[in-house]
């Protein structure tokens, strides 16, 4: 079956107040040697800032 999809104004209004994320990825050194991953999910308007205090 097929979900029932609402069109307008309405339909419009909630679909641009969701919220775009971002993924991201940050590498770091470990102490002996190895390189560690930390995964993020940030808000798309922020990832430059993010990324500027995780270097």
């Amino acid at each position: 079956m097929a979900k029932k999809q609402t069109f307008g104004d309405k339909a419009l209004q909630a679909k641009m107040a969701q919220r775009k994320m971002a993924k991201v990825i940050v590498a770091k050194k470990r102490a002996n040697g190895s390189y560690g991953y930390s995964e993020s999910i940030v808000d798309v308007n922020n990832v430059q800032d993010f990324l500027a205090k995780n270097k």
